[in-house]
């Protein structure tokens, strides 16, 4: 029995998951599982990074009572980075995606490099939060610290170099960025000279499944371990849950769906033609230099942070109770696009979703239902537009759409995703990521071969859920409202 450690970070919570792979199928058990909290200091908000290094280490105290571990790997989220300076000390804790320091910076990026060739150079969807932008928000307000930073790490990388002491970016990672050059794959040096960028801070890319290091000496002899290999698999947590997606298919549509959905496909080759600019459609590096052809959309953070806002007023609710509320309200009476800027940082999104709703001109939702519901259509309102766009540019169609990721367990959500893009959705497994990670190292061992047989493993160790279309005609008239509202 092979058994290998997954240690996976969500924008909520990180766990340390055990897989077992017996030559047919891969088991799980979670053995820590601790919350992911941001801190505000002053003004920004900050990721919690020391913390985080002691969960990590708590896990490995407790995977001594499961057999011999033969390697880690560690997936996160993607964009956000350490700073480490010529000493090997990070320079400050790594800052939040959502912090407002990249306001405006595409913005000021266009002034230099034109957005459309920025895309054509690297075929990265624009969001704010990028790292191209948090970058440069630092080499104009803050250039005294990258005057300090000796390399530049991403979260998974950074987590890697804590345990091993050696730092390397790998690929997937590192296309989150939108520094990636599209054709050579490596760092562009053109975007680093004309923003401004010290280039000699990144480090080498390395494809995902290499190996990084073996823990360190300091982390052996504090958690009571031996050596252990740490291998750099798909950093960036949406590339390890594509390589989960149980599909035999070489096509197939997928959301990776947490707080964040992905919506895409993967490809053998980018897209990087007009119709994908005009969509904003991400080309991101996957597994075996594929490329994951989709587009970032705010998913459950929706109804994560209003749930939050709820408590903040006083009344706790389970996320049952908050469906039961949102089929309690009346149907199509409210749209928002889930994009919008106002949503993505933290704070009251009831008031922000009444408030967009009063200037598009539609009634506002009072009540938690009301609230519920409208976020619960919208969303799976913007799935389909979001197929719908993906088939354009792909110039294919989907019969299915697998949800995988956390999001499974919204069976709410799984069905009205069904219902809005008239297609079968089958939904798991939950633990795509984890799955992903874990079969990376197991084809980095040669324990597995390819990554076909990854996805026939995990088809094969997992249960899957299929929610067939409902209501369509209601659906497909509701559907140019819901484009009216958020045009």
């Amino acid at each position: 029995m092979k058994k290998v450690l997954a240690i996976d970070f969500g924008a909520s919570s990180g766990r340390v998951i055990v897989g077992s792979f017996d030559g047919k199928k891969i088991t799980l058990e979670e053995i820590h599982r601790f919350s992911n909290d941001p801190v505000s200091v002053n003004g920004t908000t900050f990721w919690d990074v020391l913390r985080l290094f002691h969960e990590i280490k708590q896990g490995l105290i407790k995977s001594k009572g499961c057999g011999e571990i033969s390697s880690i790997g560690i997936d996160t989220w993607g964009v956000d980075f350490g700073l480490i300076d010529k000493y090997g000390q990070l320079l400050e804790n790594p800052i939040h995606y959502r912090d407002l320091r990249t306001k405006g910076m595409i913005e000021e990026a266009d002034k230099i490099i034109p957005l459309k060739k920025l895309y054509e150079m690297t075929g990265i969807q624009f969001m704010e939060l990028n790292t191209v932008f948090q970058l440069l928000s630092l080499a104009k307000n803050r250039p005294h610290i990258l005057e300090r930073t000796d390399k530049l790490l991403f979260m998974p990388d950074l987590f890697g170099y804590m345990l091993t002491g050696k730092k390397t970016t790998e690929y997937s990672i590192a296309t989150t960025s939108q520094l990636v050059d599209i054709n050579t794959k490596g760092w562009s040096g053109e975007i680093f000279e004309k923003l401004g960028i010290p280039q000699n801070i990144m480090c080498d890319i390395v494809k995902s499944g290499t190996v990084l290091g073996e823990l360190s000496d300091s982390v052996c002899e504090e958690c009571g371990l031996d050596k252990i290999k740490v291998i750099s698999v798909c950093g960036h947590d949406t590339q390890s849950a594509i390589t989960a997606v149980p599909c035999p298919d070489k096509q197939f549509a997928f959301i990776s769906s947490g707080t964040w959905s992905l919506f895409g496909t993967e490809l053998a080759e980018p897209i990087v033609n007009n119709k994908a600019f005009e969509t904003n459609v991400t080309n991101e590096g996957g597994y075996g230099e594929s490329t994951g052809f989709l587009k970032n959309i705010i998913g459950l953070w929706l109804i994560q942070e209003s749930r939050r806002q709820f408590a903040r007023d006083g009344v706790q609710y389970s996320y049952a109770d908050l469906e039961r509320e949102a089929l309690a309200a009346k149907p199509f009476a409210y749209f928002i696009d889930p994009d919008a800027p106002e949503f993505v940082p933290h704070g009251n999104i009831p008031e922000r979703i009444r408030e967009y709703c009063r200037k598009t001109n539609q009634h506002v939702p009072e009540t938690v239902g009301e609230i519920m519901r409208c976020i619960y259509e919208s969303l799976a309102m913007k799935y389909r537009q979001t197929f719908e766009k993906l088939c354009e540019c792909t110039e294919r169609d989907y019969e299915v759409i697998h949800v995988i990721g956390g999001g499974t367990k919204d069976t709410l959500l799984c069905q009205l995703t069904a219902n809005a893009c008239d297609r079968n959705v089958v939904a798991g497994p939950i633990e795509a990521t984890v799955l992903g990670n874990i079969a990376v190292q197991l084809m980095a061992s040669g324990d597995i071969e390819s990554i076909a047989d990854a996805r026939r493993i995990i088809a094969e160790s997992e249960n899957v859920t299929t929610y067939t279309p409902k209501d369509t005609a209601e659906w497909a008239a509701a559907y140019s409202r819901y484009l009216e509202a958020t045009k």
